[in-house]
């Protein structure tokens, strides 16, 4: 069943949780450097973060090569491989606040713009779809009671599973982290401080849902294991 994504968990426990990102069309599109820019200004935060995160979600990546729906389009339809690296190594982690995120780009992209002489346009097939997130977060059967359960929970955890309490958890948790050291903090800061700190070394965007998976699993067996 879907539920509200600020759902607390139970007292005590860590309620694991299923997601799926939905995507919603806005209507807008761009079809040169100056609608793009302007769009990103005027886009709703979930576009944003839709055009960032939500390819981790799609089955395979719109092209390996960029990590973000502007990078992508400004090399495919614009043939600007340039601005397209530059685009495709902003790493929203850190930017938590996505409005500061969006800023980010839009200086990226102002500079550019500032050097263009002649703008590229895209073809009529090939325009920039704005497009918003919404997440819809389902209820498992699975809670955790103790940290030391972690381990063989991630390594059996859904890739959606990993995304909700990894990546969006930053979107909703006081301080901006995942909703594990939001739990390890509740039960022992100070006790957990380490394993913690490792959580926060865990970069999330350049790779895929499996590998952070894997990472995160690697990182609490081996805290658990001492």
């Amino acid at each position: 069943m879907s539920e509200s994504p600020d759902r607390y968990n139970p007292p005590g426990r860590l309620a694991v949780k299923d997601c799926a990102l939905v995507a919603i069309a806005t209507g807008r599109r761009a079809r040169d450097l100056q609608e793009l820019r302007d769009g990103i200004a005027d886009a709703d935060v979930d576009c944003i973060y839709y055009h960032f995160w939500g390819g981790l979600l799609r089955p395979t990546f719109d092209d390996p090569r960029y990590h973000n729906g502007f990078a992508v389009w400004v090399d495919h339809a614009l043939h600007n491989k340039a601005l397209a690296e530059r685009l495709s190594v902003i790493d929203p982690k850190d930017h938590p606040d996505t409005n500061d995120l969006r800023k980010h780009v839009l200086d990226v992209i102002d500079s550019e713009l500032e050097a263009t002489a002649n703008p590229v346009v895209a073809p009529d097939d090939g325009l920039f779809d704005f497009i918003r997130s919404q997440i819809v977060v389902f209820s498992t059967s699975n809670s955790l009671e103790d940290p030391s359960e972690l381990p063989a929970a991630l390594e059996n955890m859904t890739r959606t599973s990993v995304f909700y309490h990894f990546i969006d958890a930053r979107r909703r948790t006081p301080g901006a982290v995942d909703d594990f050291t939001t739990w390890l903090n509740d039960i022992d800061r100070d006790g957990y401080a380490q394993l913690t700190e490792r959580l926060a070394g865990i970069d999330p965007y350049f790779v895929t849902l499996a590998e952070t998976r894997d990472s995160l699993a690697d990182t609490f067996s081996r805290f658990f294991r001492k």
